[in-house]
């Protein structure tokens, strides 16, 4: 396996405020209470903490002031002196719990609106994944998907629930902070002001690094994503070639690549904070040059010098977390034009504005010059050149031929998983493309050659295909496909989980148990994909006659590489380079002294039986 590369981006930035609109729409809309909530409480509590450095003014010059008889407390009344040592701590601690509790409200409903927000996202991530056409799931590696439902989603929530709840509590933090020091002193306020450009220098710089970190660090991800999947997948091969140590190599590369843009992202966010600081002191010296100058004049109080001084700290923290939030926007916004890129994609396999149902029961099928050609990355690619078939109610056709020739995409179109390039497929007359994907699937059971099992138990699996069916139903069909003995000799029987994919039962068991779903669908349309190659010569003589009593009545389209299972077929097609070659049945194939004549006599039905794709061709090679 190779290491993946990260892809370059040469698509332009799409515009901030349509972004911002859409996730508004898309989510935060969805939550209004909860997120005007946060923004209120954010509000109030930066009111109150600007309150109570505004009370420190007051407070102290009221302390350490000798007073005579009664003082005005914040101009409402008056009180003894002896008075305010209690009164000032009070306030100040009634305000503290009115601010704990703000900020503490604030925090619970931010967790519920980011996490509702992350659902939201990673629904929709999976409902398009799962409603994408086969093609593009083909051309895209599902690392990317499981990447963005994890990481990317994650992005966004921290941008849109802390980071701009939070952006705006310290934003009228320090709007709040800032009005309070003109009220104290104008001159001093316009010094601090004159930073602001400063800041904003910085908050862009590093706001540009932060974009362009995370973006690296959503593209590593997902390749990291990829190679682990790929890894698991592949971890038998792995091992029996001794490549454990080259692929551990080539993940660590993409983990260290992945660490080398999450660190910079991450020393963005580290290195603005101190940037700021630096001004921020700066201005902290001036402010206290021009302040003793000031009081030297008796123009400032100790009062107003402490209030002023504590705002000003507060303002600079609040500053240093404004620079900070501009990185997480930043980062938020990034992943946010990604998962738009992958929620905006529309599957090319739709239905009509007003779809047909396909009743159920009795389908005849008609090819009717039918082209098909796959969509790559690398171009297209042509499959099908002129194909014609019909299969009747209760006749069983059978696909056979080289590998490649086509004969899985003859059996994939009938489904929809994609839709034909020229001519018409028709299922009692109807074209497919006019009928709804639900009632056409639901006509429809299909048996591939490598059955795929969900980790859930056997009884589960078998009535994947059905809604709630009868325990007696899926026991029948179990015993219908040869199932029911090795399945009641599992520990748990019917109840057995299988594993991830059914790795828990052997080839032949999970075969059998495929079977079995497609017995208790009771579909008219049957594709069977190498439906018994993978059962020992006892079960598939079982699993043969049950496929015979399925088969009738139902129009069964099946491919196979070993002749000795489509002998009895009404008809077989022999399909090689996405055409028809021949057409007949088996005795009057092999009379005719053709293609399947010649794989016939090769494929001896009384000795041993070897797949078609083992053959030499026709030239011999």
């Amino acid at each position: 396996m190779t290491t993946p590369a990260a892809p370059t981006d040469s698509k332009q930035k799409q515009p901030l405020s349509p972004l911002a609109r859409r996730i508004w729409r898309d989510y935060l809309s969805h939550h209004k209470t909860a997120f005007f909530s946060c923004l209120a409480l954010a509000a109030f509590a930066g009111g109150l903490t600007a309150a109570l450095l505004r009370f420190l003014e007051p407070s102290i010059d009221l302390l350490f002031t000798q007073h005579v008889g009664p003082v005005p407390f914040l101009g409402l009344f008056k009180v003894q002196p002896n008075l305010l040592i209690l009164l000032v701590p009070a306030v100040i601690v009634a305000l503290s719990i009115m601010r704990s509790l703000a900020m503490a409200g604030q925090a619970a409903l931010v967790n519920r609106l980011g996490h509702g927000i992350v659902g939201d996202i990673q629904k929709q991530l999976f409902s398009r994944m799962i409603h994408a056409d086969l093609s593009r799931l083909r051309n895209q590696h599902s690392g990317s998907f499981v990447s963005s439902v994890l990481y990317d989603a994650n992005l966004v929530r921290e941008a849109f629930t802390n980071g701009i709840v939070n952006y705006s509590q310290n934003a009228l933090i320090l709007v709040g902070v800032m009005v309070a020091m003109g009220f104290i002193d104008l001159t001093l306020t316009m010094i601090v002001l004159l930073g602001v450009p400063a800041v904003s220098l910085i908050m862009r710089k590093f706001g540009k690094k932060s974009r362009k970190a995370a973006k690296g660090a959503m593209t590593e991800t997902e390749n990291l994503s990829s190679a682990l999947m790929e890894n698991l997948d592949g971890v038998r091969v792995i091992k029996m070639e001794n490549r454990e140590l080259a692929e551990v190599a080539n993940v660590s590369t993409v983990i260290d690549r992945r660490q080398r843009h999450v660190i910079k992202g991450a020393d963005s966010r580290a290195f603005a904070g101190p940037a700021s600081d630096i001004i921020a002191y700066s201005i902290v010296a001036a402010v206290i040059g021009y302040a003793g100058w000031s009081a030297s004049k008796g123009e400032m109080s100790v009062g107003s010098f402490a209030a002023f001084i504590a705002m000003l700290m507060l303002a600079g923290q609040s500053l240093r977390q404004l620079t900070n939030l501009s990185t997480v926007l930043s980062e938020g916004m990034t992943a946010a034009r990604r998962l738009f890129e992958a929620l905006d994609i529309q599957p090319e396999i739709r239905e009509q504005t007003h779809p047909q149902d396909l009743p159920h029961g009795p389908v005849t099928l008609e090819f009717e010059d039918v082209h098909f050609v796959y969509s790559t990355p690398s171009g297209p690619v042509p499959t099908l050149n002129g194909i014609n078939l019909h299969v009747a109610p209760g006749e069983t056709i059978a696909l056979v031929g080289p590998s490649g020739g086509g004969k899985s995409t003859i059996l994939s179109l009938l489904p929809r998983f994609y839709d034909v390039t020229g001519g018409r497929i028709t299922a009692n007359g109807h074209d497919l493309r006019d009928l709804s994907l639900h009632s056409l699937r639901a006509q429809i059971a299909l048996v591939t050659q490598e059955p795929f099992l969900f980790d859930d138990t056997i009884a589960a699996n078998i009535a994947y295909g059905r809604t709630n069916p009868s325990e007696e139903a899926i026991i029948e069909a179990a015993r219908a496909a040869a199932a029911h003995d090795f399945i009641m000799a599992l520990p748990h029987g019917y109840q057995t989980r299988v594993g991830e994919a059914g790795a828990r039962l052997s080839g032949g068991q999970r075969q059998r148990i495929a079977i079995a779903r497609a017995f208790l669908k009771d579909a008219p349309i049957l594709l069977l994909d190498e439906a018994t190659s993978a059962l020992d010569t006892e079960s598939e003589a079982l699993v043969q006659q049950a496929l015979e009593r399925l088969m009738a009545g139902r129009a069964t389209l099946m491919i196979a590489h070993r002749l000795s299972t489509v002998r009895n077929a009404d008809r077989i097609y022999v399909i090689d380079d996405g055409r028809v070659a021949e057409v007949g049945t088996h005795d009057a194939l092999v009379a005719k002294g053709g293609l399947y004549a010649r794989l016939a006599r090769q494929q001896s039905l009384d000795g041993p039986v070897f797949p078609l794709d083992a053959l030499p061709d026709e030239t011999g090679a």
